[in-house]
């Protein structure tokens, strides 16, 4: 049984920027799940998009072709692929502060593309936005994952896109471990302390009870 074609979803958003480049972007998420690096093929030039890659587990080969309404930079753009879909990060060429009015060239309404809310931020709002977030993942915003250039995709995205290495060990892993530790031997050392008051304190009770014991005795003795 031969594979069915069928084209992905596409979801997108943008950010515009007249001063800082790394602001001025399209973010685009293309749908296709259970799509191996093997199994896949990305042509991105400055006006236009290409995207091949099939699923053995679904059967299906995802086919795409985005022609952009404007030029991209692909030497600064970035890709992360997951088991679930493309992310991409694609760096607009000409820095302008008005957003693109569509993605594509052509006017006609693409049934697969779709805007991506959960990223979208009004124009007259980006200024005011809190940071992207999801930017990390792609080695954005100082991370240093992003200086593994050379490595492909996987240099460009980083692997360990949007993990918190701090919540994974240096919070819990980190400290508790070494206060556990000198807490156990605190908690040692006091209860040493107080086997070693223990004789003492109880000596003094033992000698009482003895005296106590000879005068009876004596007591007795001159009785008789």
């Amino acid at each position: 049984m031969s594979d069915t074609q069928q084209t992905p979803e596409v979801l997108w958003a943008q950010r515009s920027s007249t001063t800082d480049a790394e602001k001025n972007y399209v973010y685009l998420t293309i749908g296709v799940p259970d799509v191996p690096a093997k199994s896949l093929k990305l042509d991105l030039t400055p006006t236009k998009l290409t995207f091949t890659g099939t699923s053995e587990s679904k059967k299906t080969t995802y086919h795409v072709e985005l022609e952009f309404y404007s030029e991209i930079d692909p030497e600064n753009s970035k890709t992360h692929h997951t088991a679930a879909n493309i992310q991409m990060v694609l760096r607009k060429k000409e820095m302008k502060e008005e957003f693109w009015p569509r993605l594509l060239k052509d006017t006609k309404k693409a049934h697969f593309l779709r805007t991506d809310f959960d990223k979208w931020v009004d124009e007259d709002e980006q200024n005011e936005a809190p940071e992207d977030d999801y930017m990390n993942q792609f080695g954005g915003g100082g991370g240093g994952m992003g200086g593994m250039g050379g490595m492909g995709g996987m240099g460009e995205d980083g692997g360990f896109g949007g993990i918190d290495f701090s919540k994974l060990g240096g919070g819990a892993g980190g400290d508790m471990p070494g206060m556990e530790g000198l807490g156990g031997a605190d908690e040692g050392d006091d209860d040493d302390d107080d086997d070693d008051d223990m004789p003492d304190l109880a000596e003094p009770e033992d000698d009482k009870a003895a005296d106590k014991g000879k005068s009876k005795i004596e007591e007795i003795t001159e009785s008789k």
